[in-house]
């Protein structure tokens, strides 16, 4: 079976500076598979390379056996291929309604039948047709974060592009919107590539994941093997080590 995704050798470049340095990976048909590292690593960046927002200095990005297929960026590429930012306060236009942000991409690819994709998306995600006339200031952020997920999937795409989709809402909607994803990841048969920080997020989600450190790949692994500790990099355990949060000795003296 062919990868949904291959990516190799991807060097993104910006003024001399190498955000991204030579990764590459492959993602199964169906599979959820993540990316995590500290700030700065380069995360996001392949992400946006992948949907056409980033410049492609070196590699080639292919979605699944279409080594001629659709380049990245082009308008047939984008139908396949969709991202949800992480920002649902900066990702939504503020002054059009959730009818108009659901409606554009349908009119930028001409596709017919709007009435009826927008009501199955808003139903996807849990919201419903009471919501279409509703400007973003009159969402919560889940809400928003849903709307961000219903414009991506109403093209019906093949590949899901997740840039840390829960990280600027509050720990009580973050499930929520984790298993709404996972939920439609299996209903439509989708791929994820999801990019976090958080590493419990990513193991929760993903079945393997790709460690990044100053723009390379330090090494991929399956979800499991880092939840049991088989890890080969010494850079991977310290992340681990630092995901765990700050933990207080036990012959520590108390405050005060």
């Amino acid at each position: 079976m062919s990868a949904a995704l291959q990516v190799n050798d991807l060097a993104v470049v910006y003024d001399g500076y190498r955000a991204v340095d030579g990764v590459s990976f492959a993602v199964a048909p169906g599979e959820s598979f993540g990316i995590v590292g500290e700030s700065g690593s380069g995360k996001s960046t392949i992400l946006r390379a992948v949907c056409g927002l980033a410049p492609v200095t070196e590699g080639r990005i292919a979605v699944g056996a279409e080594a001629g297929g659709p380049r990245p960026g082009s308008r047939a590429f984008r139908r396949k291929v969709q991202m949800v930012f992480q920002d649902p306060y900066g990702s939504l236009h503020p002054r059009q309604t959730v009818d108009r942000i659901l409606a554009e991409p349908l009119a930028i690819h001409r596709v017919p039948d709007a009435e009826t994709r927008i009501t199955r998306a808003l139903d996807e995600v849990g919201l419903g047709t009471g919501f279409r006339f509703r400007f973003p200031h009159q969402l919560s952020g889940g809400q928003r974060q849903r709307i961000a997920i219903a414009r991506a999937l109403i093209l019906e795409p093949d590949i899901l592009l997740l840039d840390e989709p829960t990280s600027a809402l509050d720990a009580s909607v973050q499930a929520e919107v984790l298993n709404l994803l996972e939920e439609l990841r299996v209903r439509r048969h989708l791929t994820f590539v999801m990019v976090s920080h958080d590493l419990a997020v990513v193991t929760h989600m993903c079945g393997r994941l790709m460690v990044m450190r100053n723009g390379r790949s330090v090494e991929i692994l399956p979800s499991q093997s880092l939840i049991r500790g088989d890890i080969r990099s010494d850079y991977t355990r310290d992340l681990m080590t630092a995901s765990l949060g700050f933990r207080r000795r036990a012959d520590a003296p108390a405050p005060g």
